[in-house]
């Protein structure tokens, strides 16, 4: 990113396994370093166990809000998921990160896993999860959507 005349600052806040219903409540803490932005990357754990949609919607809901109150930028990842739970589960599931976006005028990626999800050289051995050379793929994905966002190096 110095490369490219940005000069960030980037915590992983992401917790294995957990879901979005921890979303505000962690988002909480980072938020006292006061961070310009921030990227919502959660739900996916959600819908592998097949969760409420609509409780993820309204658990991503209240940490974009909380976000927004503090004037801090986001960018929203969508998700996807293997169409274990049907076709309907699977699309409701998929759309609510785009209704999201549109609702609160968010950027969005609109899949962050594109071009790793599903494909088993890019994931380790249980499959869902990304591998290091997957992670190099997810990264470009997050920084061609991250980049119009950053401010430049005076």
């Amino acid at each position: 990113m110095l490369s490219k005349g940005h000069e960030v600052k980037v915590v992983n806040a992401g917790v294995s396994g957990s879901t979005s219903a921890s979303a505000a409540s962690r988002l909480k803490w980072y938020i006292r370093s006061q961070p310009d932005i921030i990227i919502i990357a959660l739900g996916g754990n959600d819908g592998l166990r097949g969760l409420s949609v609509a409780h993820m919607k309204k658990n991503l809901s209240k940490a974009i809000e909380l976000a927004q109150s503090e004037k801090i930028q986001i960018l929203l990842s969508g998700m996807q998921i293997p169409i274990n739970y049907g076709t309907e589960y699977t699309d409701s599931f998929r759309e609510v990160f785009h209704e999201l976006a549109e609702l609160y005028k968010l950027p969005m990626i609109p899949f962050l896993l594109k071009g790793v999800g599903g494909i088993p050289s890019l994931n380790q051995p249980d499959g869902i999860h990304p591998n290091p050379e997957g992670h190099q793929i997810i990264a470009g994905t997050v920084l061609k959507h991250l980049e119009p966002l950053l401010p430049e190096i005076n």
